[in-house]
């Protein structure tokens, strides 16, 4: 490879292919572990060392490895491309016949879609009516356009987009956007991961949250309790195995329970089916960090308290007690020698349009 050229206008793009020397860099990047982690190591040693030292570091419950989140966001942020290809010695450039996209917009994600006789491109739900070269995008509910032209509508779970197709390149400014006013969309999905599961808030408002909580079968949720908020529970399908205050007792199907503010509580699926359950939250104040683990079975305590009865009752007659834990939404080495190295050739990044 001889060099990268940067975003060059389609003109020039065009110009440049029609050369024979040239190639589209697809982004697609082959090397053994040692070779990456060398290259790193002497093109961006930063980078490497912070990742060494989050990893160092690193935690893991369950399916969930998470690296030490202070030397995991104190790592410089850089592509690849910037870091290592651009400076590299030994790269090599190979022909690729096949079909490709990088998506790297929603434009890209739409051309994935056949067009109608109207250019029209839909996936999911979506009904275009007297619409020309609109793309929607609606896995989980209907979707109507009328009337428009080169649109582009991403209906999700965690929000709504609607842009003119012209300005597809532009969604990063929204979600800076979005950053700068603190939205949780920015960075959070509606349904999260848990080590025992999953929960998906389905709806909000003042005072109240419902959620749809998943427990896994033999998975269980850390023993707790909420200093501003009861909670409600019912169950979908599945059986519950619930811990509240000094009983423990089984739901199943159609049953519920209530959890009082400052209650002790611990939720287990003993069962061999996933738990579905429904949580109705009410209180002051509902955020993730309004929680106090005694117990958890996933690491996410340092020192947990011993669950002994003693233990629970003083958990509950005196407010505050137990530990605080903000919840988040957790080589081969040989280098390949080349004996004929392929003739110099100059890749494009992206060009302009």
């Amino acid at each position: 490879m001889a060099r990268f050229i940067e975003k060059p206008n389609a003109e020039k793009a065009q110009a440049l292919i029609l050369q024979g020397n040239v190639l589209w860099n697809a982004g697609i990047f082959l090397a053994q572990a040692g070779t990456l982690l060398e290259a790193l190591q002497q093109h961006a040693g930063d980078i490497l060392q912070s990742c060494q030292q989050a990893m160092e570091k690193a935690t893991q419950d369950q399916q969930f490895v998470r690296p030490e989140p202070e030397a995991f966001a104190a790592c410089r942020a850089d592509s690849i491309d910037y870091a290592v290809l651009e400076r590299h010695k030994k790269v090599v450039v190979v022909p690729f016949a096949g079909a490709w996209s990088d998506v790297g917009s929603w434009n890209a994600v739409a051309d994935l879609s056949p067009p109608d006789e109207q250019g029209n491109r839909i996936d999911g739900q979506g009904l275009a009516l007297q619409s020309q070269r609109t793309y929607i995008h609606a896995p989980q509910r209907v979707v109507v356009t009328l009337g428009t032209q080169d649109l582009l509508v991403i209906d999700t779970p965690d929000a709504l987009l609607v842009a003119a197709s012209s300005h597809a390149e532009q969604v990063k400014t929204v979600v800076a956007q979005l950053e700068a006013r603190q939205s949780p969309q920015a960075s959070l999905h509606r349904k999260v991961a848990r080590p025992w599961g999953s929960y998906d808030s389905i709806d909000c408002g003042e005072r109240f949250q419902v959620k749809r909580i998943t427990v896994r079968p033999g998975a269980k949720l850390s023993l707790q309790k909420h200093h501003h908020r009861a909670e409600h529970w019912i169950v979908v399908s599945g059986t519950a195995l619930v811990t509240k205050g000094h009983e423990t007792f089984l739901l199943t199907e159609n049953q519920s329970t209530y959890i009082p503010i400052g209650e002790t509580h611990r939720l287990e699926n003993p069962g061999k089916t996933d738990l579905e359950m429904i949580e109705v939250q009410s209180g002051s104040y509902l955020g993730e960090d309004d929680i106090v683990r005694f117990e958890d079975s996933y690491g996410r305590v340092e020192a947990a308290v011993i669950a002994s009865p003693s233990t629970l009752r003083q958990a509950q007659d005196r407010p505050g007690s137990g530990r605080t834990v903000h919840t988040s939404s957790g080589r081969s080495n040989n280098p390949r020698v080349e004996s004929n190295p392929p003739p110099k050739i100059t890749t494009i990044r992206e060009y302009k349009k």
